[in-house]
């Protein structure tokens, strides 16, 4: 049986952390499905198509990883993809915690899909899409935060 997981985020924007975490998954698992979610709680700055073309753009060099976006139940989309495994990237304790809770409730929903969690690598312990949009959105340096095309599009949606 093959090992497939699911790597869920809002990935608003992908940064080299969730890089990070990807491309250790693909080393891992036999297929990694990055899976773009629409977090109703939050207000994107991109839309679901243009952050799985971001995601497209800088994965196509990583073989088994596919990107798709899903609204629902993430166990949901997970048993649709036949994965056994759900990956999530942890960057502090303070992550942990968070982590845990969303863990246990899919694992009431479905007992069968195991939550992996992967230390990010430490240069990026400090790292969000919510920091990274904000160093972008005054003019910060974000070359060493994201991949050039993640900049080139922060930079174009801040300047509209």
């Amino acid at each position: 049986m093959a090992s497939i997981a699911v790597c869920p985020g809002s990935f608003d924007p992908v940064t080299f952390g969730h890089l990070d975490i990807i491309k250790r998954g693909a080393t891992v698992f036999d297929k990694v499905y990055v899976c773009v979610l629409n977090n109703a709680s939050k207000n994107p700055l991109f839309t679901v198509e243009e952050r799985c073309e971001l995601l497209r753009e800088v994965t196509s060099n990583i073989p088994n990883v596919f990107i798709d976006s899903h609204q629902g139940l993430l166990v949901d989309y997970a048993r649709n993809k036949q994965a056994n495994a759900i990956l999530r990237g942890l960057r502090a304790v303070s992550d942990f915690e968070y982590e845990m809770q969303i863990t246990s409730m899919n694992r009431v929903l479905d007992e069968n899909i195991e939550t992996f969690f992967m230390m990010t690598n430490n240069q990026y312990s400090f790292l969000s899409s919510s920091i990274v949009k904000e160093v972008a959105k005054y003019g910060g340096n974000i070359s060493e935060l994201v991949p050039k095309s993640v900049e080139q599009a922060l930079i174009k949606k801040y300047q509209v």
